[in-house]
């Protein structure tokens, strides 16, 4: 304890050189390791982002191969000819060659809905016959077929249409592909009668995904034992890594966007989707190494902190030795003084760097006192700007998915509900970039609802139910926009994920000096302490028309209209949730200037 009897009794510039050098290498070492730490974290969440994008967009892909794969199946599975062709037995040559030939012309017009992809379809009938489109492609004979456990395994599951991972040898080697199958069953009696194999190659499979992809940035198709089957990393292939497997199924259990983890020996980011037409995985892989150098030279960036260590001191010793007199004396001075508030001023006397220094600490004080006037002012203004800036906020996935719905629709030829979402589209949009500071009816608030609530049943379906009991004479009464609309997008996405169906609830009525606003639902409800706020659902973002969420409803009608107001939550477990959001009242004609 030596050390630190000497530290006590050294002089005053001592031990300020001491804690400032000490200071100085804390901070640049501390700030160069959060600098790193950021820089990481910021990349990882970032790329999860970014990524995220990147595999919807190979989804979308994958799922127009399906949808090419089901309607190929869908057409054989239909047709006469191929069931005649595996079910029959032997005739004469005359017969067996007109069905031959109408089976040519079926397999033809079923390998016309996979037109867009270099594939082969097979088809193997209990009668022993088999056809395919191209029997090099893939090579396999349907004594091979008939054993093989890609047929096992479709027996065992005729109803789907299941996707395989299956190496051949071929004339170059061992080739890889992946075989969509669906056991052909007839339709009246419920028996299977043959089965349709269609095999893409797995380099073709990866188009999907290979335009995506950079060193450190891998895709990989999983299957559900772990086994890779597609990847622009063709080494990986045929392999199996249950730790993947396991990282990937906590990613879906946990519903993150991403996770750190170990994948064949490397530490990466680990992003994935499910494909739940295919029963696989497609996972992206991140090298964390990789990128964290394209990022940041940490060699560099050591040296730099040891430049600037070494010229802090430098400059601390100097300026320390010159200003540790002053210093004292000016310490002594303000020691005097109490310290209440900014009030408190130091008479300017003694030398003249103590008179430049108490000058400028009374100078500080009136800047501070200002400041905090200012500032005061300035935090009531962000405030507003921040609620009118939410207000403005268009969420682009729910344009996009709304947009889409509205292709969909006019792909289906349903013209008039295209129309009038479109109508419902417009409308919202109109209500909700328009002035922030502005209120409307209760009557225009509905009709906004309504709008909504349209557009999110076309796009999912009527099982969410929306019923309004509105008091007639609350109709001309005035709200701040967009105050309800939070509240039924919440109950919407968060408030029927276990039941599959249910109804939201709009009750408005007024009392004697205030408007009652109700949003209620009979969905999942959830454990609430009645003193408890419920917190907004920042991962579902993608499903919400605006940033605005249920806290900041609240922090809005507080600053508003007082304390006395804003929103009340209670729910219970499996019997729904409860909204009751208060307002002060005051109807159409007191805007204008009129009281009523």
């Amino acid at each position: 304890m030596n050390w630190i009897e000497k530290f006590r009794s050294s002089h005053l510039i001592s031990k300020l050189f001491v804690v400032m050098t000490v200071s100085i290498v804390a901070v640049c070492l501390l700030t160069s390791l959060i600098t790193i730490r950021m820089a990481e974290r910021l990349f990882a969440e970032t790329f999860s982002i970014t990524n995220g994008k990147v595999l919807n967009q190979i989804n979308t892909g994958m799922e127009s191969f399906n949808d090419s794969v089901v309607n190929a199946v869908t057409f054989a599975s239909q047709s006469g000819s191929v069931k005649t062709y595996l079910t029959g037995g032997d005739t004469n040559s005359v017969a067996m060659s007109k069905v031959y030939y109408r089976m040519a012309e079926q397999m033809e017009q079923t390998a016309s809905n996979l037109g867009a992809y270099d594939v082969a379809v097979t088809i193997i009938g209990v009668n022993g016959r088999s056809y395919s489109t191209d029997s090099s492609y893939w090579p396999v004979t349907s004594q091979e077929l008939a054993d093989d456990p890609l047929t096992r395994h479709t027996a065992a599951e005729p109803r789907r249409v299941l996707y395989q991972y299956d190496e051949r040898d071929g004339k170059a080697g061992k080739e890889r592909f992946i075989i969509a199958s669906k056991a052909l069953v007839d339709r009246t009696g419920g028996l299977s009668y043959g089965m349709l194999y269609i095999a893409i190659r797995e380099t073709e499979f990866r188009r999907f995904f290979a335009n995506f992809t950079s060193s450190g940035n891998d895709v990989l198709v999983l299957d559900p034992t772990g086994v890779v089957v597609s990847s622009n990393r063709t080494e990986l292939i045929g392999g199996k890594s249950p730790e993947l497997l396991q990282d990937v199924e906590t990613l879906k259990r946990d519903q993150l966007d991403y996770l750190n983890g170990t994948a064949f020996g490397k530490e990466a980011i680990i992003l994935a989707n499910d494909l739940p037409p295919y029963r696989l995985y497609l996972v992206n892989l991140i090298d964390r190494q990789y990128t964290a150098g394209q990022i940041i030279n940490i060699r560099q960036v050591a040296l730099i902190c040891l430049v600037i260590i070494g010229a802090a001191l430098l400059l601390v010793f100097v300026i320390s030795r010159r200003l540790t007199l002053s210093l004292t004396r000016l310490v002594r001075l303000m020691s005097t003084i109490t310290k209440k508030d900014f009030r408190n001023y130091i008479s300017v006397s003694g030398s003249y760097e103590v008179k430049e220094l108490s000058k400028a600490f009374n100078y500080m004080l009136d800047e501070l006192n200002d400041y905090v006037h200012k500032l005061l002012e300035t935090q009531k203004e962000q405030r507003n700007a921040e609620l009118a800036a939410l207000q403005r906020q268009i969420n682009p996935h729910f344009l996009y998915n709304t947009l889409a719905s509205i292709k969909l629709l006019v792909q289906k030829g349903s013209k008039e509900t295209a129309a009038e979402t479109i109508n419902a589209l417009i409308s919202l949009l109109q209500n909700t970039i328009s002035n922030a500071n502005e209120t409307i009816t209760i009557e225009q608030e509905l009709e906004n609802l309504r709008n909504y609530v349209f557009i999110n049943q076309v796009r999912y379906g009527d099982r969410i139910k929306v019923s309004y009991f509105v008091s007639p004479d609350c109709i001309r009464c005035e709200l701040p926009k967009l105050i309800l609309q939070p509240f039924i997008e919440n109950a919407f996405f968060h408030a029927f994920n276990v039941k599959t169906e249910g109804t939201i609830y709009i009750l408005i009525s007024k009392t004697e000096h205030s408007l009652v606003c109700e949003v209620a639902d009979n969905g999942d409800g959830m454990e609430l302490d009645p003193n408890e706020w419920v917190p907004d659902h920042p991962k579902s973002r993608s499903q919400l028309l605006t940033g605005i969420g249920i806290q900041n409803v609240n922090h809005r009608i507080k600053l508003l209209y007082g304390e006395s107001y804003g929103v009340r939550i209670t729910s219970v477990k499996r019997e729904g949730t409860q909204i009751r959001i208060v307002l002060p009242l005051i109807e159409e004609s007191e805007v204008t200037g009129d009281a009523v």
